[in-house]
């Protein structure tokens, strides 16, 4: 991460943390096992994450209250876009356990000594849950949207959130990057891809999640997101499809406990709940694909490898990709988006 975009983010930290108390204490997001609120004598757990896992946690927090583990704990919740939790969490926040939606938003509690560096030395690397990027469309399809290419046609408008904000973003957009290539492109005509996609995207939410919630209100022809949103929507009797291209990318979402936390032994036994086949199979319901080999997704929920899969490695990693394409004026998506008139904000 260069020095330009720490800077950006550390002065702007203190600011968020402070939203993020307010919305935090004023949502309630509050669980226990005994369907009321906590009392003076339970230990009292908050967690800090990014949007889509909501529906997930909802059922992954009773059901950790009924493990002996979780006897006598209870939660406050806070769940928005994944950059802006974790500069929220830099910035004060109170938190217990955090979990984002890509790893960069987990190295910058790192690198300020709020989360472990050994964070990631399970078997599974510190990432609780997979997905890959996918196109959500309307029902039937009626534009027949299955290609990367559909995305750039004249009378197609993309629903995406922005990736100085949204981690889910970040994914969508090196997804769109990585097909390119996949299809033999060079890197110049993969990046003119990205400028024709953004060409065709009106406006810009904050996470993922409220671009889904722009998206089911009936704006735009195609959604960039998680296969998992797109599962969740259809769950909730939205009126979408979706399609799993055959060029797109592995998301791996991190999960850690912070080291500030007054109750370090509940927060890890909760992340190591997380990773028992139980915990799986809730995210499996959820549409997240499971970490923990033997833990299939429930009947009606189908996880297709698509032939042409690829890791953020194929970019040299994440610091190498936010160098390069999210740096707030240098990178490629800022300069994109100062053709184009968008905002590179990033609160």
């Amino acid at each position: 991460m260069n020095r330009i975009w720490t800077r950006t983010l550390r002065s702007s930290a203190p600011l968020v943390a402070l939203i993020a108390m307010f919305a935090l204490a004023s949502c309630g997001g509050t669980s226990d096992s005994s369907g009321g609120s906590a009392g003076s004598g339970s230990t009292k757990l908050t967690l800090v994450a990014y949007s889509t896992p909501e529906e997930a946690y909802k059922e992954l927090i009773p059901a950790f209250d009924k493990t002996a583990a979780g006897k006598g704990v209870g939660f406050n919740t806070s769940y928005a876009a994944s950059g802006e939790q974790s500069r929220a969490v830099e910035g004060g926040l109170p938190a217990d356990v955090v979990e984002f939606s890509l790893e960069p938003d987990m190295t910058r509690l790192v690198d300020a000594g709020l989360v472990d560096d050994n964070w990631n030395q399970n078997e599974h690397k510190g990432f609780v849950t997979d997905s890959v990027v996918v196109f959500v469309v309307r029902k039937g399809n009626p534009k027949n949207i299955k290609t990367w290419d559909d995305l750039i046609k004249d009378d197609t408008e993309v629903i995406e959130p922005n990736p100085f904000t949204s981690g889910g973003a970040k994914w969508n957009i090196m997804a769109a990057y990585g097909a390119q290539l996949e299809a033999g492109k060079s890197d110049a005509q993969a990046q003119d891809y990205l400028t024709k996609l953004f060409d065709h995207v009106p406006v810009l939410d904050k996470s993922a999640r409220e671009a889904l919630q722009t998206f089911t209100s009936g704006k735009g022809d195609v959604l960039l997101s998680y296969e998992n949103e797109a599962i969740l929507a259809q769950q909730k009797g939205e009126d979408v499809d979706y399609i799993v291209p055959d060029q797109t990318i592995l998301i791996e979402n991190p999960v850690a406990t912070v080291n500030e936390s007054k109750h370090l032994d509940k927060a890890k036994a909760f992340v190591d709940y997380l990773f028992t086949p139980a915990a799986q199979k809730i995210f499996a319901s959820k549409g997240y694909r499971p970490v923990v080999k033997g833990v299939s997704p429930p009947a009606g929920i189908d996880f297709p490898t698509p032939p042409q899969l690829f890791e953020i490695s194929k970019f040299g990693g994440w610091g190498d990709v936010n160098d390069k394409f999210f740096d707030p004026e240098k990178g490629v998506v800022a300069k994109i988006f100062q053709s184009q008139g968008k905002s590179t904000a990033s609160s």
